[in-house]
């Protein structure tokens, strides 16, 4: 009888047998199994989508609205979509040619990694980063390219650390500002430096901005509004965060009309579209979800306030957040790696934190804390750590 295991490997992809898995969803097996937890993990808002959004998505439904849609999406919310970033953010987009709707912001860079990347192409990104930029990058037979950023630097990237990062294979470069995991945002001067770095090398910017309403103090304007940007940017967003629309997978990519072309032909023959009781819930959401969404805004504030001081307080230093709904605490100094901090804290204090590792080997010596939770579950969290690092 052959070796199952050895059977198994040949008959799955060499460069999809290679990718871990998510840190962050590999962690929460462990939480799955136990009871009472205050959970500081998932980026998810704890926020319910507001009544008013979910009020169209059943009406939608009651009024027969259960076909598919066009591609690229509902016309009606690619309209919405340019108009709200003509206003809040002076982008000016075609919504026939320069919008798609995609299933989350997830599948929208996707798109944009598939549809530019050959063989072997270079994308650079910046770690810590979200858990699926370099496998995504690795998926599409692109070599992902990290540079990392550091605590002394706020978490900011150097414009200078992208440029010696560039090689005559570079394509792209991935940003993510406001970013998960650590909350950091760019300057003015930071984006301007990396635009001319992108327009003297003609290499692509894919920014992905789902946290962007989310910014706190001294919001920078979008990397596409740089001159020479807008026709070699891919503008990524979507309605998860700022909206508390997790469940409803919707996101978008506006762009040149030659690049959304052709993640649109991707798009078509692997997901078709996104479901079109969302795509008008999200229509509902841009007419009308201003006031909750500065609401929830508000809210993470207030408790980016608190649990960064709490983090202070106890020793284990913390960075101030200025966008997003993370802290990202160095826990260096307890002796313990990333991965045994927080499997110990949720084992001894039920209390669910994600390895910074899960972002990156730079992360290594931090933890994320999503303070995407109630306030009062963050003071009881931190009434926790801070017994736990006592006891250590």
């Amino acid at each position: 009888m052959k070796d199952s295991k050895s059977h198994h490997k040949k008959r799955i992809a060499e460069h999809i047998s290679v990718l871990p898995k998510s840190g962050i969803r590999d962690f929460f097996e462990l939480v799955n199994t136990m009871d009472d937890v205050i959970s500081l993990g998932i980026g998810e808002p704890d926020f319910v989508t507001p009544w008013h959004i979910r009020e169209s998505a059943i009406y939608s439904l009651e009024k027969g609205h259960t076909s598919y849609t066009s591609n690229l999406g509902l016309l009606s919310l690619r309209k919405e979509i340019c108009a709200y970033l003509e206003k809040d953010y002076e982008l000016d987009y075609d919504p026939v040619r320069e919008c798609i709707i995609t299933v989350g912001v997830s599948e929208a860079l996707d798109l944009a990694i598939r549809a530019i990347v050959n063989p072997g192409d270079e994308i650079i990104y910046h770690e810590p980063c979200y858990v699926s930029y370099a496998p995504e990058i690795s998926m599409a037979h692109g070599v992902p390219v990290p540079v990392v950023t550091r605590e002394e630097n706020n978490f900011a990237i150097s414009p200078d650390d992208f440029r010696k990062a560039i090689t005559p294979k570079t394509k792209a470069i991935l940003l993510n500002f406001p970013c998960n995991p650590t909350g950091a945002t760019l300057t003015v001067e930071q984006k301007k430096e990396i635009a001319e770095i992108a327009i003297e090398h003609d290499i692509i910017v894919i920014t992905d901005e789902i946290y962007s309403e989310l910014t706190y103090d001294d919001k920078s304007p979008s990397i596409a509004t740089f001159p020479g940007m807008q026709e070699r940017t891919i503008f990524l967003h979507g309605f998860s965060k700022a909206f508390a629309m997790t469940g409803s997978r919707i996101g978008y990519a506006c762009g040149p009309a030659d690049l959304i072309d052709a993640m649109m032909k991707v798009h078509q023959y692997s997901m078709l579209c996104a479901s079109i009781t969302a795509q008008e819930a999200a229509e509902e959401a841009l007419r009308n979800g201003r006031s909750e969404m500065e609401k929830m805004k508000r809210e993470y504030w207030q408790r980016r306030n608190v649990i960064v001081k709490r983090f202070n307080d106890m020793g284990l230093h913390c960075v101030k957040p200025n966008g997003a709904f993370y802290a990202f605490p160095r826990i260096k100094d307890t002796g313990l790696s990333s991965n045994d901090f927080a499997k110990r804290l949720l084992s001894e204090k039920k209390v669910a934190v994600i390895p910074g590792t899960a972002f990156g080997a730079c992360g290594e010596g931090f933890v994320r804390c999503a303070y995407a939770a109630s306030m009062e579950d963050i003071v009881e969290a931190m009434e926790r750590v801070k017994d736990f690092i006592k006891k250590l």
